[in-house]
């Protein structure tokens, strides 16, 4: 969702990264976060791969069969460096036959000739809601 809280529409937000990455790279870490997120919906492989930094990047992605993403919600990204950020997100995911279950991460990305690549991310707790 956008500012006025509209759906970005695919060309204008990742399609240009994600088809036609080598001449059009993500410019920070929360447009990649957000361009990884649509490859993953679309189960694109050759994309999520190419993003992923080379230290870190597995021999392929496993999609679950069946399963759908529901929503992404950016909810912070920082500079943790010159060439390094994090980004906090909460993405929604329906299990094939399950219930829809939300995934919260804070991912860490890296800026190398000029092209960001997610390193990494550590699976954050829902945030406690304890009663005063």
């Amino acid at each position: 969702m956008d500012v006025r809280g509209k759906p970005f529409v695919y060309a204008d937000c990742c399609g240009r990264y994600i088809d036609h990455g080598e001449d059009c790279p993500a410019p920070d870490a929360e447009s990649l976060m957000r361009s990884r997120y649509t490859a993953f919906v679309r189960k694109d492989e050759r994309y999520l791969l190419a993003t992923w930094h080379a230290d870190r990047r597995p021999s392929r992605v496993r999609f679950e069969a069946g399963g759908q993403w529901l929503g992404l919600q950016v909810r912070g990204h920082r500079m943790t460096g010159d060439a390094s950020a994090e980004v906090e997100f909460v993405a929604r995911f329906r299990a094939a036959g399950g219930k829809a279950e939300r995934l919260r991460e804070l991912s860490r990305f890296v800026r190398e000739e000029g092209r960001w690549y997610y390193v990494d991310g550590v699976h954050a707790p829902a945030p406690s809601h304890a009663a005063a």
